[in-house]
């Protein structure tokens, strides 16, 4: 039973991480995908290090050195974290790359893509512009 568990755990683990970059690849122009990847990326790991080194001390600062309920109050507020996440992702607008045009951004509108004559790779993807 521990084997199956852990093989849920695994499954479900997988989805948590591909899940928002998946999502996010939909609304994305596809030349400009790595850059925005890699932003994406910045607001995932840098609360995760601001969280592993502040964290500690802002719970025992906030809810009492000794109160032995203070982790349930941090799983609480990651609930309500979690819950507000769920209702912004409906927010993101999942655009199909076969619809051309569709997947420009509104910061695209001031600053558009306009990509080089000459047929070199595009960093984010690795296709040959032009093709």
């Amino acid at each position: 039973m521990l084997v199956v568990s852990m093989i849920c755990v695994g499954v479900a683990w997988a989805s948590i991480l591909s899940m928002p970059y998946a999502i996010l690849a939909g609304a994305l122009p596809a030349a400009r995908m790595g850059v925005y990847m890699g932003v994406f990326n910045f607001f995932i790991v840098i609360p995760e290090i601001t969280q592993a080194l502040t964290f500690g001390p802002l719970i025992r600062g906030v809810f009492g050195a000794d109160n032995p309920r203070a982790p349930l109050y941090v799983v609480l507020i990651g609930g309500v974290f979690m819950l507000l996440a769920a209702l912004l992702v409906a927010r993101v607008e999942d655009v199909h790359a076969d619809v051309p045009g569709a997947a420009v951004l509104r910061a695209d509108e001031h600053e558009p893509f306009v990509p080089q004559q000459s047929a070199q790779p595009v960093p984010s993807t690795g296709l040959v512009d032009g093709e």
